[in-house]
């Protein structure tokens, strides 16, 4: 058995080990727990008179540390980096051929933004509410009769259908809920009268059931305004978003008011500025508009008799393509590349 022992020994220490296939037949051909030879020395101790079976017992573990120390060696080498012609460091940055393009602010990011700074600077504050809204705060505390065409599941995304009493869950079709919330705090804050007149704009997403064209999305972003105090009037609100106007686009603009109709402001009107872009010039409508309705500021606990109060409401998407000439809404939301860039 010694010269069996010094074979095997022989043949480990001359089998080659230069490629994972040759590490992985080494292991079976020597430590397998079946044909290895090893193993299979092991399995003849029996063989050997009780006396000797100590002395060979250290002798085949001897061989058998030798084999696995060859493979763990082994083993090491043809997975690390020396298997490969070269190293690679896995943290450093890509390689490019050029340098890298810079990032640009979204246009519409650039919209929502431009809109709350102008609005800052005619001294409103900016107040954000949850996107999925109870009907209360959506549709009954501004107004809308329940009758209303807005609360049909082909105009509203309900994630859960309205039951009897109307108070659905839904996603908001517009951040006027958050103008509610707004009144709400100042009332449950005031003794009766509020502290302050409130001026406030709500910018955010909102989500409409509507068939996707080059005109209107699902969802799109609004930025909403409110103002309530005791000497609120129309002419204060021409004369804001005359204001407005100027700033965002960067100059005085020619405004028309149109009247129009809306559940909770009365009365009511949209707003279009004269746009001459594309070379024919023609009016764009920009916003609705209108005084605050009683019944609104009665659902919340506001004496309509001594506060009156005005709102407006933009599509920022609007804003935007007028700004930028863009004519489908679409592009505002597939990142397409070759749009991009050109911001």
């Amino acid at each position: 058995m010694e010269a069996d022992i010094a074979t095997v020994l022989a043949d480990i220490e001359a089998a080659p080990l230069d490629s994972p296939d040759a590490v992985e037949a080494f292991r079976v051909r020597f430590l397998g727990r079946k044909a290895g030879a090893v193993t299979a020395l092991f399995a003849r101790m029996g063989e050997a008179a009780p006396d000797e079976r100590r002395a060979l017992g250290q002798r085949l573990n001897a061989l058998k540390a030798a084999a696995e120390a060859r493979l763990d060696a082994a083993a090491a080498e043809t997975s690390g980096p020396a298997a490969g012609a070269t190293t690679l460091d896995l943290t450093l940055p890509g390689r490019i051929p050029a340098p890298a393009e810079p990032g640009t602010i979204h246009p519409l990011t650039a919209a929502l933004a431009d809109i709350e700074a102008a609005f800052r600077r005619l001294g409103f504050s900016v107040a954000r509410g949850p996107e999925i809204e109870d009907d209360w705060h959506n549709f009954s505390a501004l107004n809308f009769p329940p009758e209303h065409p807005a609360r049909d599941m082909q105009d509203t995304f309900f994630l859960e259908p309205p039951p009897p009493d109307g108070r659905g869950v839904l996603l908001r079709t517009h951040t006027s809920p958050v103008q509610v919330r707004v009144l709400e705090a100042a009332v449950a804050a005031s003794t009766g009268t509020l502290d302050a007149p409130i001026r406030v704009i709500a910018p955010g997403r909102v989500f409409r059931n509507e068939a996707i064209s080059y005109k209107s999305f699902c969802l799109f972003h609004q930025v909403e305004g409110l103002v309530v105090d005791e000497t609120s009037t129309f002419a204060e609100l021409k004369s804001l978003l005359a204001a407005f106007a100027a700033d965002f686009f960067g100059e005085a603009r020619r405004m028309q008011f149109r009247p129009s109709f809306f559940p909770f402001t009365e009365p009511s009107a949209e707003v279009d500025v004269w746009w001459d872009g594309t070379g024919e010039g023609r009016w764009m409508e920009i916003l609705g508009c209108g005084m605050v309705d009683p019944n609104v500021l009665e659902a919340v606990g506001i004496d309509a008799d001594r506060y009156t109060g005005y709102a407006f409401g933009m599509g920022a998407e609007r804003l935007a393509m007028l700004r930028h000439g863009i004519d489908d809404i679409r592009l505002l939301y597939e990142n397409d590349l070759r749009f991009l860039r050109q911001f």
